[in-house]
Parts: C-alpha cells; sequence; structure tokens
C-alpha cells in the first residue's frame, strides 16, 4: 500500500513536471511574444552578425527575450545567422519569429536620381543598403569592370539609370554593380540602339550629351529642342558652346569648391580642360551630371528644327528662347543678362 502511494505520488509529480515542460514548449514555441503596437517592424541583420547583435535588436520588440532565447537554441538558430531585412508581424510568437528571420530575407525599393558623381551615388546607395560608400565606390571604378563592358571612369556614370530598383538590404558592392549594369543593358534595346546609330553616337555619346541637356532644362517638354540645337551644332562641326560643362570644369579646380555657379563669365569660358565646350570640338571625355530618362529620350528623339542657339528665357524661367540666327541670339542673351544683372546676380 505504501509503495503504491509512492508510486501514485511520482506519477503525479512526473505529471505536473510534463504539464509544466509542455507549458513551457508551447509558450516558447505558440504564444503570441511581441509587444509593439505597429502591424510590423524590421530588423537589418548585418553580414557575419552574431546571435547577441540579433538578439539586441529584437530585445526591445519582445515580451519575453529568454524564451526566445530557448527557442532559437534548439532550432540552432544562434548558430546560423542570416543577413538581411526581416519583418516581425504584431502577435507572432516565437516560432515564427525565428523562422521570418531565418529564411523570408525582405526586399524593398531603392531610388536614386539627381547625382552629379559615382561618389555622391555611392554615397546615397550607402544609406539605404548595407555596404559602405568606399566599398561601393571601388566597385563602381574598378577598371577591369569597366573595360570589359565598354565605359571609362568618365563615362561610368552613364551606366546607373535613375529610378527606383528593388534591391535585398544585404546586397553587396559586386551585386549592386551587375544589377545596375543589366539595367542599362535592358534599356538599350535594339530600337534605342538603332535610334543612336542614325544619329551617327554611341551609347556613351548619348549618355553624355544627354547630361548636358538635362543640365540645360529640367523641363521634358523643352528637352528635345534643346538636343535638337546641340545635335545641329555637332552636325556642321561647331563647338557646343555648353554653359553647363563649363561650371563641370570649373568646379574641378581648388577655386570653385563649395561655390555656386550662377552667372557665366567670360573667365569661364578660359578655363584650360576637356570640358571646356567653347574651346574644344565635339562632346567632352564624359558625362557631367546624371541625366533623367526624359533627357535620354530626348537625345535619342530630338526635335527636328534649324535652331543653332538658345539662351535663357527670363519670362519663364526654366525654359529658353531659340534662335536661328547669332543676331537674334544675342538680343536674346542680353535680354537675359539684364535679368541677372537686376536680380543683382554677378557671377
Amino acid at each position: 500500500m505504501y509503495i503504491k502511494k509512492i508510486l501514485w505520488a511520482i506519477a503525479i509529480i512526473g505529471l505536473i513536471i510534463f504539464g509544466l515542460v509542455a507549458y513551457y514548449i508551447y509558450s516558447a514555441m505558440f504564444q503570441p511574444n511581441t509587444k509593439f503596437s505597429t502591424e510590423a517592424e524590421y530588423i537589418y541583420v548585418p553580414t557575419d552578425a552574431t546571435y547577441s547583435q540579433v538578439r539586441n535588436q529584437l530585445l526591445p520588440l519582445l515580451d519575453d527575450i529568454n524564451t526566445f532565447d530557448a527557442l532559437a537554441r534548439q532550432k540552432k538558430y544562434t548558430s546560423y545567422i542570416k543577413a538581411g531585412r526581416f519583418a516581425i508581424s504584431e502577435g507572432m510568437n516565437n516560432n515564427e519569429i525565428i523562422n521570418s528571420i531565418r529564411s523570408k530575407n525582405l526586399p524593398f525599393k531603392i531610388a536614386f536620381n539627381n547625382q552629379n558623381s559615382l561618389q555622391d551615388l555611392a554615397g546615397r546607395i550607402s544609406k539605404q543598403i548595407e555596404v559602405d560608400s568606399l566599398e561601393l565606390y571601388k566597385a563602381m571604378t574598378d577598371d577591369d569592370f569597366l573595360n570589359e563592358n565598354g565605359f571609362s571612369k568618365a563615362t561610368s556614370l552613364g551606366m546607373y539609370l535613375p529610378n527606383s530598383y528593388e534591391f535585398f538590404w544585404n546586397t553587396s558592392a559586386k551585386d549592386f554593380r551587375g544589377k545596375m549594369l543589366k539595367e542599362y543593358n535592358r534599356f538599350w534595346t535594339e530600337a534605342r540602339k538603332e535610334q543612336a546609330k542614325k544619329l551617327n553616337l554611341s551609347q556613351n555619346d548619348i549618355m553624355t550629351l544627354a547630361s548636358i541637356v538635362y543640365e540645360e532644362s529640367k523641363q521634358a517638354d523643352e528637352q528635345p529642342r534643346v538636343a535638337g540645337v546641340y545635335l545641329n551644332r555637332l552636325r556642321i562641326g561647331m563647338p557646343l558652346q555648353a554653359d553647363p560643362t563649363l561650371k563641370f570644369a570649373a568646379y574641378q579646380l581648388p577655386q570653385y569648391k563649395n561655390t555656386v555657379i550662377r552667372r557665366v563669365l567670360n573667365i569661364h569660358k578660359d578655363i584650360k580642360s576637356p570640358y571646356n565646350t567653347y574651346k574644344n570640338a565635339g562632346l567632352p571625355p564624359g558625362l557631367i551630371a546624371m541625366p533623367d530618362i526624359s533627357a535620354i529620350k530626348a537625345v535619342l528623339s530630338p526635335e527636328k528644327h534649324s535652331y543653332l542657339y538658345f539662351a535663357a528665357d527670363s519670362k519663364r524661367i526654366g525654359y529658353h528662347k531659340f534662335a536661328k540666327s547669332l543676331a537674334q541670339h544675342n538680343n536674346n542673351a542680353r535680354e537675359y543678362q539684364r535679368y541677372l544683372s537686376s536680380q543683382g546676380i554677378n557671377k
């Protein structure tokens, strides 16, 4: 009888322990374990991250970090950390959280435009994905990569078409560069290559001229006309005489660092630079800025006309007055110069 009581006691204690263990396992796996009220929160797990780094990001998001730790160890997540951007939805349990951060790396859209150099672009992208700007810039300017794909350092900015693109947060510098090359090649359809050929320009030439057109006019409806002027000048061997190229040349000089040139003067026209299109015929060596898609399309499909000149329009800021003769152009230019002077813009 005494032995039976002991056995019953052991059995009851065993059931209690089993129940407690089962409840603990249930709690660790299946009870909601989030403490935020938004629909979802995101963690960003760096490449080669340790479990403690992941845990630190989860700590403010979870009700009970200890049950999460226990399940993470049991499921061996602590030894196999995956890099990326992961969502933790409100009301998730530990099991769902681990499954999410183990296998559901989420892509997201990054965007860029109006970047005047690869350094600027690398800085912009490094704020949106894991890779740092120096590593990005090094990959973008790698001589072997540029040579293999028909670019030089001067034309390399043209490979990066302004738009929004889907990336994983932990994308490497080389993978970013590679995807941008694919997007560039996708843009250059056979039809667009044929348009460039008819203009007797290479793809790099188109991008270079588009950068000048874009810096001259941000108005998409005017860009084809501006492009037509420059193509007319190229056709007859006339220098481009593009003021934006003078500004670009000036900004490469120490005395113009951290300045803004609002008025192009004769002194700028004397700058010795291959980007001085007043002194040098033809296109400059490369892009002076990142052109918008509208400017690239404007160069590929320019307006057909006989204009050779244009000057900023003081009555329609952002637009220009076009002229076929130098005399008419000089009148338009003087009108705009008077406007600048009236506004106190002297340099």
